[in-house]
C-alpha cells in the first residue's frame, strides 16, 4: 500500500486497513482474578508492575474463593486466576479446560483450623459433635473433610458448613460455629479469640496435600505464552526479593503497606502472614516433582487424588484418567531463561 492509498483510507474512514491494528490492541486486555492470601507477588498488582511487564491492560478483580474464580473462568469473564488445588480438581473433573502455570505456594501454616475459645475443643478428639466451617470447595474445605475422615468421623459426626470466609468470621464471632479452616485475613481474625488446632501442613502430612496456583484458561494460555512468561517473571522477582531481603517485607515496609492496601488488614498482619507461606523456587516448580513431570508430576497427582476424594464425598461425579494436561512448566522455564 502506498502512502497516498494509506492517507486516502484514513481520510475516507476506511476500517478495513486499521481493523487488524485495532483488534491487536483490543486483544491486549485480560481479566485476572486474585484472592486475599498474602503473597509477595500481590505487590505487583498494587504497583502496576504486572501490567507494565506484560504489556497488557489488566483488570484485577478480587474474589472470595477459588470456586467463584473457576465459575468466572467458565463464563469467560476471567482468563487468569489464583486458586487452590481442591476447586481446581473439581473444576477440571467437570470439564473446564485450564492450565496451572505457576505454583504460588504449597501446604503450609498459612491455612489452618482455628477453634474458638469456649468451644470445648482442646484437641482433635474433641471435634465430634462440633460445628466447623470452610469456604465452599476450597482447599480448606477439602482438608477439613479429609481431616474428619482421618479421625474416623463423618459429616454426621461433625457439622461442616461451606460458607464464604467473611461469613465464617461473622459466625465465629457470634458463637454460631466452633471453628473454621481458613486463610488470611480470616485466619488472623479467628486467632484473636481462639487457637490453631491444626495447620494445612499437618493435614498434608496426614495424606491430603494441597497447593495454590496461578491458572489460565487453556485457550488463553495457548494463544498468549508471552503473557504467561512475563507474568511468571514478575512473580519470580518478588519471590526472590522475599527470600533474600526480609527487611524489605517487614511490617514497616512499603511492600507490606501495599499488600494491606490491596488485600486488607494491616501492614503488620500482612508481614506476619507472609512468614507462614511455603514457597517453591522456579527450579523446583519446573522439575518433575511439581509441574514438569507430566502424569507423574506432583501437581497432577495431587489434583487426581483430590478429585478421587471429592468423588467419594459426592462432590464430583467423575475422576479423569489423568490431570497432566492441566499443568505446564513452560511459563516458569521460559521466565527463568
Amino acid at each position: 500500500m502506498t502512502i497516498r492509498t494509506l492517507l486516502a483510507a484514513i481520510i475516507l474512514g476506511s476500517g478495513s486497513f486499521l481493523a487488524p491494528f485495532v483488534a491487536q490492541a483490543a486483544d491486549k486486555k485480560v481479566v485476572v482474578a486474585y484472592q486475599t492470601d498474602a503473597l509477595p507477588s500481590s505487590v505487583a498488582i498494587a504497583n502496576g508492575e504486572l501490567a507494565k511487564a506484560t504489556g497488557y491492560e489488566i483488570d484485577f478483580r478480587k474474589f472470595n474463593s477459588g470456586a467463584e474464580i473457576f465459575a468466572a473462568i467458565a463464563s469467560g469473564d476471567v482468563q487468569v486466576g489464583y486458586v487452590g488445588s481442591s476447586p481446581f480438581a473439581a473444576a477440571t473433573s467437570r470439564g473446564l479446560e485450564v492450565k496451572a502455570f505457576y505454583l504460588a505456594s504449597i501446604s503450609g501454616i498459612d491455612e489452618a483450623l482455628v477453634v474458638r475459645n469456649g468451644s470445648g475443643i482442646s484437641s482433635l478428639s474433641d471435634l465430634k459433635g462440633k460445628k466447623l466451617a470452610a469456604a465452599p470447595v476450597s482447599t480448606d474445605h477439602y482438608q477439613l473433610l479429609a481431616l474428619i475422615k482421618s479421625l474416623g468421623l463423618s459429616e454426621k459426626d461433625v457439622q461442616v458448613f461451606a460458607i464464604p470466609q467473611p461469613e465464617i468470621v461473622a459466625s465465629y464471632n457470634r458463637g454460631d460455629i466452633d471453628g473454621g479452616f481458613v486463610w488470611d485475613p480470616a485466619l488472623s481474625e479467628l486467632k484473636k479469640n481462639g487457637k490453631v488446632l491444626i495447620t494445612s501442613k499437618d493435614v498434608a502430612e496426614k495424606g491430603a496435600p494441597t497447593f495454590s496456583a496461578w491458572v489460565a484458561a487453556s485457550k488463553f494460555a495457548d494463544e498468549n505464552p508471552t503473557f504467561l512468561k512475563s507474568f511468571a517473571s514478575v512473580i519470580n522477582k518478588y519471590y526472590a526479593s522475599y527470600a533474600t531481603d526480609k527487611k524489605a517485607w517487614d511490617g514497616d515496609s512499603e511492600n507490606a503497606r501495599l499488600l494491606a492496601k490491596t488485600l486488607g488488614g494491616t501492614p503488620d498482619q500482612q508481614a506476619a502472614a507472609l512468614k507462614n507461606l511455603t514457597l517453591l523456587t522456579p527450579e523446583v516448580q519446573a522439575s518433575g516433582a511439581w509441574l514438569g513431570g507430566g502424569e507423574k508430576s506432583g501437581a497432577a497427582k495431587i489434583l487426581k487424588d483430590t478429585a478421587a476424594f471429592l468423588k467419594d464425598q459426592g462432590k464430583v461425579s467423575e475422576v479423569l484418567p489423568s490431570y497432566a494436561a492441566f499443568v505446564t512448566p513452560d511459563a516458569v522455564i521460559n521466565a527463568s531463561n
